[in-house]
């Protein structure tokens, strides 16, 4: 069984940053990509950024490009970073991390919710302004 654990959110003003943290446990091998996506109240699910596991290529959404950075932690199994600088009220949602162990088909790979096999919990980022 995997099981994923995001921690690190949290309220911070309008400026600040944040790192979130994400662990996968229960399998460390054959992963494709690990991603972070999240949800603010009445909207759709989003990509935010994503790392793909082999060529460890990484992958933007337009809204933080340049403000985040998505990083693998090579000493700790499945684990990802996302180190969030210069927060605006508009990231403020749940932060929900993704893991699949599969392939994408998409010319874009791996920037949909559809594309990832499990989710963790998610954890509130709130800035305020």
């Amino acid at each position: 069984q995997v099981q994923l654990v995001e921690s690190g959110g949290g309220l911070v003003q309008t400026g600040g940053s944040l790192r979130l943290d994400c662990a996968a446990s229960g399998r460390n091998s054959n992963t494709y990509a690990m991603g972070w996506f999240r949800q603010a109240p009445g909207k759709e699910r989003e990509f935010v950024a994503r790392i793909t596991w082999g060529t460890r290529m990484r992958y933007y959404a337009a809204s933080v490009q340049g403000r985040f950075t998505i990083s693998r932690d090579d000493n700790a199994g499945n684990t990802v970073h996302l180190q969030m600088n210069s927060l605006k009220p508009g990231d403020t949602a749940v932060y929900f991390c993704a893991l699949t162990y599969r392939p994408s088909g998409r010319i874009v790979a791996f920037t949909s919710p559809n594309e990832y096999d499990y989710w963790g919990q998610g954890t509130q980022v709130t800035v305020s302004s």
